[in-house]
């Protein structure tokens, strides 16, 4: 036997090698679609205004550039439902080939588009489409990546493979905040702004060639393929979860909104108010606190999975959300300071805190909500749509609000906290599904 077939009997479906791989691949593919999607954020809060939208500058050229981020949060429902649809009828695998491919041409052509100064309003517009197809990727990603790995994850496990790919949302921003740090740190503010930005979007052509080498050989979970062989597949999947387990989309929904709200909000909007309302080089230590508050993520996430494993997916989220909604307040007061060692602080707790909590969870109690036939179609709209209801407005709701309060971050201290006790809710409503078999209606 050849060492190429041995490898392939090795990695059956469902044997240790298959784990690894789904893991890795799942790790490895959702860290290069973050990096991009995450790219695209910074951008977005430090360089996009006056390259893209110089008619309008200040306050309004952040709100503009905002809503181009928003864009991209729009259309992630619908690349969720056209990937959970082919997700849960052909496969995880194919989908999540595709949408990595998808991912990285369009975050590659940003960092070929021609500015406002160039070819005027079509720069803009090429913007927003590139953004759509961002969006319309990320949309079929994140269910697809999870199910990989929960699917394939052992008994008692759901909670810590769950959180592997959710790891790889904080490799992806430490990729994608390091890059522009690097950038910035390296080249001159006009060098930056002339050609410097592009560089971190174009490296992503290279990220997705490896990402594309791990993922093409990771295989389904038994249970799908069993499912798949059976012909027992959903025929229209999106449909029939929509009729049979509206509750479960609901609250995945529900679940995603203070989640979502307070990640973008300290590491987007922050980045923008911190130069615009607190210090000149606001961005630098912004990008410092994200960045450092990333890469602990690295380690809490899985930490806040495995908990879950043990003391329940709910208590978890539920901490995590209290916790997000409490401490609004407290963290503008840090970031009002100046100081670079309290704005790092306040970053660090709400995201390796507040945020890590939920998300480490996440991952697994979404999953465990829908069963084998609906299961990528379910997680991924409560997933897409909650991103847009909290996430993909957020830096255009806060930016507004600061400019209506002249300033103030109070309006945007309680918006966050009014989508966390919404996030609550829904947490306290969900079932506890940790130690229930994973498939069946649990919601």
């Amino acid at each position: 036997m050849s060492s190429t077939q041995s490898t392939d009997v090795l990695a059956r479906p469902g044997s240790r090698l298959a784990r690894r791989r789904a893991a890795l691949g799942s790790f490895v593919g959702t860290t290069i679609e973050w990096y991009d999607y995450y790219l695209y954020g910074t951008a977005a809060a430090l360089v996009l205004g006056p390259l893209f939208f110089p008619d309008v500058g200040g306050a309004v050229g952040v709100v503009a550039a905002f809503a181009t981020y928003a864009v991209g949060f729009v259309a992630r429902p619908v690349g969720g439902a056209v990937a959970g649809h082919l997700g849960d009828r052909v496969g995880r695998k194919v989908v999540l080939v595709a949408s990595l491919l998808t991912m990285g041409v369009s975050t590659a052509a940003i960092g070929l588009l021609p500015t406002h100064d160039a070819i005027g309003v079509w720069a803009p517009v090429l913007l927003v489409l590139c953004r759509l197809l961002q969006g319309f990727s990320a949309g079929g990603e994140w269910g697809g990546a999870v199910l990989l790995s929960v699917e394939h994850a052992p008994t008692g496990r759901r909670g810590l493979f769950g959180a592997i790919p959710q790891m790889g949302s904080a490799a992806g921003m430490v990729l994608a905040s390091g890059g522009f740090w690097l950038t910035r740190t390296l080249t001159s503010d006009e060098a930056f702004l002339a050609w410097g930005w592009r560089v971190p979007f174009l490296a992503s052509a290279v990220l997705v060639v490896v990402g594309l080498l791990i993922r093409l050989k990771v295989t389904d979970s038994p249970a799908f393929t069993a499912l798949r062989e059976a012909d027992a597949t959903a025929h229209r999947p999106v449909a029939e979860v929509l009729r049979r387990n509206r509750r479960g989309v609901l609250l995945t929904t529900g679940m995603r909104l203070g989640q979502n709200g307070a990640y973008v909000l300290y590491t987007v909007f922050a980045l923008s108010y911190l130069t615009n309302h607190v210090r000149s080089d606001g961005a630098d230590v912004g990008l410092l606190a994200v960045l450092v508050a990333s890469v602990l993520s690295l380690a809490a996430t899985p930490l806040w999975g495995l908990l879950s494993d043990r003391v329940g997916r709910r208590p978890v989220y539920l901490f995590g959300a209290i916790l997000t909604a409490v401490f609004t307040v407290p963290a503008f007061l840090l970031l009002d300071t100046g100081s670079t060692v309290l704005i790092v602080g306040a970053v660090v707790i709400a995201i390796n805190l507040g945020h890590d909590s939920q998300y480490g969870a996440q991952g697994a109690f979404f999953a465990e909500q829908f069963d084998n036939r609906t299961r990528y179609s379910g997680a991924s709209l409560g997933y897409s749509i909650g991103a847009v209801l909290g996430g993909g407005l957020t830096p255009l709701i806060a930016a507004s609000l600061l400019a209506a309060g002249g300033g103030s971050p109070w309006l945007v201290a309680g918006y966050l906290s009014f989508l966390a006790v919404l996030t609550t809710i829904s947490a306290a409503c969900a079932r506890e599904t940790a130690h229930e078999p994973l498939d069946g209606y649990a919601a």
